[in-house]
């Protein structure tokens, strides 16, 4: 990532971070930013803009969707991801925790077949019609790809 990139993402995250302040609503910004955090952090080739079902391509040539979640200080169990479709293509599912000041605080990783048998599960509306996973049950059957521990 070039410098004016991470120039510009940087004071996005500064307007951001003022504009919560003063309104107490998300600016909205919080995608791009973990599309552009996981593909330097991950080396990640980012798609073209509105590519249907994935964001970026990872070295093995998957096909990534990636989804940011902010997360409050003290999160709830009620925190969800954005909704996933399941009729777009994408081989694995990449969320990227930030925390208020859109730091990256971890990524997990999920393989599709992981992905579908969780959301056409029997129970949850959201999950079931919105493709909308709990940040909890994606971490329960997803792995941790950042930071990664070293013993």
């Amino acid at each position: 990532m070039n410098n004016e990139l991470q120039e510009i993402l940087s004071a996005a995250k500064d307007v951001a971070i003022r504009f919560k302040k003063l309104t107490g609503k998300p600016l909205g910004i919080t995608g791009e930013i973990a599309e552009f955090s996981a593909a330097k952090l991950l080396d990640l080739k980012l798609a073209e803009a509105r590519q249907a079902g994935y964001d970026a391509t990872d070295r093995a040539g998957r096909k990534v969707q990636i989804k940011g979640r902010c997360l409050p200080e003290k999160p709830g169990p009620g925190q969800r991801l954005g909704s996933i479709r399941l009729d777009h293509e994408w081989d694995i599912v990449l969320l990227v925790l930030l925390d208020d000041r859109f730091e990256v605080i971890e990524m997990w990783e999920a393989d599709r077949h992981l992905i579908e048998a969780a959301i056409l599960a029997p129970g949850s509306k959201a999950r079931n019609e919105r493709g909308a996973l709990a940040v909890t049950k994606f971490k329960s059957i997803g792995t941790k790809v950042w930071p990664l521990n070293k013993p």
